[in-house]
C-alpha cells in the first residue's frame, strides 16, 4: 500500500507515538482524581502534552492550551461559546463543515469573504465585511481542498484594528507548516493529521482573555460544589475524564515536530510534492486545482482527469495500484461550489514526511497508467 491520504489522518507516525499509548494504556491513571501514582503520572505527561504543543506554537503559558476530541469539538465549542444569534461574524468560503455548520446552527448574521479561481481567499474583502460590529472571523490557516495557506498575520492584523476576535482553524497546517501564536487570538487544532497524533485529539489554543460561554460542561475534578464550570483555561473546555492514552502519543508527535523541526519536515513535503505535480502536470485530460506559484502551501495536490467523477479515479488508484487517496467534497462544500467541482469532486493526493520519492514515482506511474487508458 502507498498512502497519500495524509490530510483525512496520518498513517504513518512516528514510532514513539504507538509506544507510548501503549504504555500509557496499562499505566495511567484519571488525571487530576487522585494523588496515587497513576493519577499523577497521567496528569504530569499531559502536562507535558501541552508543553510541546505550547512550544511548537511559541506560547507562553502551556496552560493556554486546552485538550478536545478533535478540531471539530474545538470548533463547535468555540463557536458555541462566543457566538450568538444577533452576533456579526465573518468567514470564508474556504471552510470545512466543522467551522460552517457551528456557524449555522448558531443563527448569528454571516458573511462570507470569496476566494480567487485558484482557491485564495480574497483578503481585501474583509474591509468590507468588517463593518461596525463585528464579532468574530472565523477562517482556515490552510485549505484542505487545494493546500492554499492564508495570510493569517496580515487578518489578524486587521481584526486587532477592529476590535474583531479571530479563530483560526489550523487543523491542516499545525505541525507541517510554521504556526505561531501571533497569527490569531484562538487557535484550533486536531491531533491526529500534521501532529502525527493518535485519532480522538485536538484542541483549543488561547492567546488573551476572552468570555467564553460554556457550551460543555461537568466534572472536572476540582470546584466540585460549584453550580456551574469553571471559565478559566483550560477547564472551560476540558469537562470530563480527558484521553490521556492518545494525549500522551500527541505528545509524542508532538516533540518529534519539535525535535525534527517544521523547517525540515516542510521542505522534504514541498520536494515531495513538487516530484508528484512536475510528474502528473503534462498528463492528457489532468484538471489540478490551487495555487502552486509559491512554496508557502501545503503538501496537497487536488485533480481530476477527463472522463472519470473524483469516485472512480481514487477508486482505480487503490484497486489497481493499492495507492490510497481521498475522493470527493472534503466536507468544504462552498469552496466545491466555488471553483465548478461540487458534481465530481476531486481527488487529493496528500503528502507527508514519511512518505518517500519511490512512492512519489509509483504515483506518477500509476496516473499515466490511467491517463493513457482514458485517452
Amino acid at each position: 500500500m502507498i498512502y497519500f491520504d495524509n490530510s483525512t489522518t496520518t498513517l504513518m507516525k512516528p514510532g514513539s507515538v504507538a509506544e507510548a499509548v501503549s504504555r500509557a494504556v496499562d499505566s495511567f491513571g484519571a488525571a487530576g482524581r487522585s494523588f496515587c501514582g497513576p493519577a499523577l503520572l497521567a496528569g504530569r505527561e499531559i502536562y507535558g502534552a501541552r508543553m510541546e504543543l505550547a512550544k511548537l506554537i511559541g506560547l507562553g503559558d502551556p496552560l493556554s492550551v486546552a485538550f478536545t476530541s478533535s478540531a471539530t469539538e474545538s470548533l463547535n465549542l468555540v463557536i458555541g461559546g462566543l457566538v450568538g444569534k444577533d452576533d456579526s461574524v465573518i468567514t470564508t468560503v474556504t471552510e470545512h463543515n466543522s467551522v460552517l455548520r457551528p456557524l449555522y446552527l448558531s443563527g448569528c448574521r454571516l458573511s462570507f469573504m470569496d476566494c480567487d479561481d485558484h482557491g485564495n481567499i480574497l483578503i481585501d474583502s474583509f474591509e468590507e465585511l468588517a463593518k461596525p460590529g463585528a464579532k468574530l472571523l472565523v477562517c482556515t490557516h490552510g485549505s484542505n481542498v487545494t493546500g492554499n495557506i492564508t495570510d493569517a498575520k496580515r487578518l489578524h492584523g486587521m481584526c486587532k484594528a477592529r476590535g474583531i476576535i479571530m479563530v483560526l482553524d489550523i487543523s491542516q497546517t499545525f505541525g507541517s507548516v510554521g504556526v505561531d501564536i501571533d497569527m490569531a487570538d484562538i487557535f484550533c487544532f486536531t491531533g491526529h493529521k500534521a501532529l502525527f497524533g493518535p485519532q480522538g485529539t485536538g484542541g483549543v489554543i488561547v492567546n488573551g482573555d476572552f468570555d467564553f460561554g460554556i457550551v460543555k460542561t461537568g466534572g472536572s475534578g476540582a470546584n466540585s460544589f460549584d453550580a456551574f464550570q469553571a471559565k478559566s483555561m483550560p477547564d472551560i473546555f476540558e469537562a470530563g475524564t480527558l484521553n490521556g492514552h492518545s494525549i500522551y502519543g500527541l505528545q509524542k508527535g508532538a516533540r518529534f515536530i519539535n525535535e525534527t523541526g517544521t523547517g525540515a519536515i516542510h521542505a522534504k513535503e514541498m520536494r515531495l510534492l513538487e516530484l508528484f505535480r512536475d510528474g502528473v502536470k503534462s498528463l492528457g485530460g489532468i484538471k489540478i486545482y490551487g495555487d502552486f506559484s509559491g512554496n508557502n502551501r501545503l503538501p496537497v495536490i487536488s485533480l481530476n482527469v477527463c472522463g472519470l467523477t473524483s469516485a472512480e479515479l481514487s477508486e482505480r488508484l487503490w484497486s489497481r495500484c493499492g495507492i490510497a487517496t481521498r475522493p470527493g467534497s472534503h466536507c468544504a462544500p462552498l469552496l466545491h461550489k466555488r471553483l465548478g467541482t461540487a458534481g465530481p469532486g476531486m481527488v487529493r493526493f496528500s503528502f507527508s514526511y514519511f512518505n518517500t520519492e519511490n512512492e512519489i514515482m509509483q504515483g506518477i506511474a500509476a496516473m499515466e497508467e490511467i491517463c493513457s487508458y482514458q485517452g
